[in-house]
């Protein structure tokens, strides 16, 4: 089992994206649960304190995940993730947003487009992904939020619950 898994966390202010590769110690169908069922996403999604919790997903091309991020006080921020493309254990493209626990659309923040792939050599399994802003200042905007301290945190996060499965 490798224990110095790879981590990057990068900014292209030309594209307007931000890019993460990560690895984890799980095969391509354990990381790919996690990322796709409520039951797993719910248990890592959330930088801790907060946790996320699902309120409904269609893992489908079409389909939506609507969820919100629940602060120890009970307060729910709510996002939602619209599928546009799935490949099994291989791509997610989704447009994220945060939102309305009804699903509609916070215009007044940032959205992002995600691109997820999937990759796996020898048990390690690499999720690359990619964030498409509109704009460089969306990208400020969830930075200054605490969005990569917060997706850290969610990696390892990750980390936990793979190792859990992994038992």
């Amino acid at each position: 089992m490798k224990s110095d898994l790879f981590f990057d966390f990068s900014i292209n202010k030309e594209n307007n994206t931000i890019v993460i590769k990560r690895e984890f110690n799980a095969n391509s169908e354990q990381v790919w649960q996690a990322w796709t069922k409520a039951e797993f996403l719910d248990r890592w999604w959330a930088p801790k304190p907060y946790r996320a919790e699902t309120k409904t997903l269609n893992f489908t091309e079409g389909g939506m995940w609507l969820y919100a991020m629940v602060s120890p006080e009970n307060e729910k921020l709510w996002c939602k993730a619209n599928y546009q493309k799935i490949e099994f254990k291989k791509l997610i493209v989704w447009f994220d947003a945060f939102c309305d626990e009804s699903g509609n659309e916070n215009t007044e923040k940032p959205h992002s487009n995600w691109s997820i792939n999937f990759s796996t050599d020898d048990h390690l399994t690499t999720v690359h992904i990619i964030l498409k802003h509109d704009s460089y200042k969306d990208i400020e905007t969830i930075l200054e939020m605490g969005f990569k301290e917060g997706f850290t945190m969610c990696m390892e996060n990750l980390d936990e619950l793979l190792l859990e499965v992994n038992k």
